[in-house]
């Protein structure tokens, strides 16, 4: 299993998010997330300057295990990334 670093930058609202969060957690896996429509001012600008790096089309949820980038809820991208 991977002890890469994992990062998901979600939407509240977002069903692909949720199940993104649920498969994670469900597989025992520590992350770090930040839903982005519940930030305000500053830090959500600062926050989506941050997504834009990895996704340009600054779409949810952007999951960054380790170096790897993984756009929308992809299960086998997911457990290929994590080493499951």
């Amino acid at each position: 299993m991977s002890d890469n670093p994992v990062k998901i930058y979600s939407l509240s609202t977002c069903s692909h998010c949720k199940s993104t969060k649920k498969f994670l957690s469900d597989c025992t896996i520590l992350y770090d997330f930040v839903d982005v429509d519940l930030l305000e001012g500053e830090e959500r600008k600062a926050i989506l300057e941050d997504v834009k790096k990895f996704n340009p089309k600054c779409s949810f949820p952007t999951i960054i295990i380790g170096d790897k980038v993984i756009v929308g809820f992809k299960e086998n991208e997911i457990r290929e990334a994590l080493g499951l």
